[in-house]
């Protein structure tokens, strides 16, 4: 079984996702819709970042919605704003045909108040990152009791990044008897924790070795001296002309140096850190797509 029709995905998702180039499920795709299209489990799902995660918790979340409730039934949490959006946006193209399905994003960096009149309006799928979502509750602007569904994307990155507190204290407060999906690339003691506290007896899918590196990555690494590490860098880059890279440094201060630096030295660079307004933010990124950075 290869083909989305198999797998009685609606057929108006079907042609949306068709016309977006999907013809084959991915590994992950195909080990998660099969078991989450039926809404009655939880679930762990182990896959590297890339391998269409979205997708495997995205259409069968879709598909189990009832469009004739206005309560919010789908809950995603997800570490980053870059990466709620991405997810946010997956989902509308997904639902092109299904317009009667309301998904709304809600992260930091933008205006609470536009968030709080989309939610107002009618939402039955909510993508948050956990930060903005506590607030929400905390000004009683949002009804996370009625859910059916919760799921973790890229759970190890939000706990990594300090959000256990967040999780804990948003998912005390759903229904005992809602559906967990977990997704991550690696397993730490932290999500076993989770696991073990809010999934009882899940469906759990590994693609490729768990907690092992991309098998589509090499690594090459150079020691040098702190005050040698620009001109190594600048060396890397002229090294390779058509280079697309990220350069990810310790602080927001370095971060902000380094491209300064290297816009000064001629170079297409920019800066991305927490400092940024979400509208920089989100102009960078967009840049670094259309690979004009």
């Amino acid at each position: 079984m290869n083909h989305f029709e198999e797998f009685g995905i609606k057929k108006e998702l079907i042609k949306a996702i068709t016309e977006l180039g999907f013809e084959k499920l991915t590994p992950i795709q195909k080990q998660s819709i099969s078991v989450l299209k039926e809404g009655r489990q939880n679930f762990i799902g182990m896959a590297q970042t890339g391998t269409g995660k979205t997708a495997a918790f995205g259409l069968p979340l879709i598909s189990l919605v009832d469009t004739d409730s206005r309560t919010i039934q789908g809950l995603i949490l997800a570490p980053t704003r870059e990466l709620c959006v991405q997810i946010a946006k997956d989902l509308e193209n997904y639902c092109k045909y299904l317009n009667e399905v309301k998904i709304v994003a809600v992260y930091g960096g933008v205006s609470i108040r536009d968030q709080i009149s989309s939610i107002k309006k009618g939402a039955h799928i909510v993508v948050a990152t956990p930060g903005r979502l506590t607030d929400l509750i905390r000004r009683k602007k949002i009804n996370i009791s009625t859910i059916k569904y919760a799921v973790l994307d890229e759970a190890d990155e939000m706990l990594n990044m300090g959000f256990q507190e967040d999780l804990d204290a948003i998912l005390g407060l759903t229904p005992a008897d809602k559906h967990t999906w977990l997704f991550a690339a690696t397993m730490p003691e932290g999500i076993r924790a989770i696991t073990s506290r809010y999934l009882s007896d899940p469906f759990e899918v590994t693609i490729g070795i768990k907690n092992s590196a991309a098998e589509n990555s090499s690594h090459i690494y150079y020691v040098v001296h702190e005050r040698d590490r620009y001109k190594a860098l600048k060396r890397i880059v002229d090294a390779n002309p058509n280079i697309f890279a990220i350069v990810f440094c310790r602080t927001r201060a370095e971060t902000q140096k380094i491209s300064e630096k290297l816009i000064k030295d001629g170079y297409n660079a920019d800066s991305l850190h927490g400092d940024l307004s979400q509208t920089l933010r989100d102009k960078v990124m967009k840049h670094y797509r259309d690979r004009s950075l």
